[in-house]
């Protein structure tokens, strides 16, 4: 099943002698349950890309669907709802609010959104995670990987149709970056949580079940 489909997305910032084409008429589509990483060099255009797919930026031209929803037909609030509830976003820093502790940040999409937290699900995320016995702490007071970790949390609770990491391991070392995709992988086979990554770095892309390429704002490679 389709969850993910990419149309002709252009992106272009600037323009005559300050035109740069960040993104330049790409296609593709991700099935669910799919683990797919994007990688390129910097400048290649993958984070563009995946903040395009998040609804984070809108395009200069072309479409993004997510499960079915043409996203770019949303107004600004309706896009951010959207996003709160069927995206999540892992970010490179964390991202974490320094006042809240580990459960706070990351029950905090369902606080924007006034729903309830189920208790169950955030005691088996929190499992999974490896946080039940840092869950009161602040962020101060954990780990990069622990950080990361929440950050994975909260990209989780609200089960969204999609997850979206943007280089998740970029500001970890080796210990902890092998760590976090150990988790990423484990919460795609356990979960069947569709994931989108981009990364720079080879090693780590060869983790999902497909790559594709960018280079100057184009794929040129998408292999499994």
């Amino acid at each position: 099943m389709e969850i993910l489909k990419v149309e002709n997305l252009t992106k272009i910032y600037g323009k005559d002698t300050t035109k740069v084409v960040a993104l330049d008429n790409v296609s593709f589509s991700v099935e669910k349950g799919e683990f797919v990483a994007i990688v390129g060099a910097s400048g290649s255009g993958k984070s563009t890309l995946l903040h395009l797919i998040g609804g984070v930026d809108r395009p200069t031209s072309g479409k993004v669907y997510i499960d079915g929803h043409d996203i770019f037909q949303l107004d600004d609030d309706k896009l951010a709802i959207f996003r709160r509830r069927q995206v999540g976003l892992i970010y490179q820093f964390y991202n974490l609010i320094p006042i809240l502790n580990v459960v706070e940040n990351i029950t905090l999409p369902l606080s924007l959104d006034n729903r309830e937290v189920d208790k169950e699900t955030l005691k088996e995320l929190l499992e999974l995670l490896g946080l039940e016995n840092r869950k009161n702490h602040l962020p101060n007071e954990l780990s990069g990987g622990q950080q990361q970790r929440t950050s994975i949390g909260r990209a989780l609770i609200t089960n969204p149709t999609i997850v979206l990491a943007d280089e998740p391991t970029g500001n970890l070392d080796s210990k902890a970056s092998d760590e976090i995709v150990r988790l990423l992988k484990k919460t795609n086979k356990e979960l069947k949580q569709t994931i989108v990554m981009i990364t720079h770095n080879m090693e780590i892309a060869k983790e999902a079940d497909r790559i594709i390429k960018l280079e100057d704002g184009k794929i040129v490679g998408d292999f499994e």
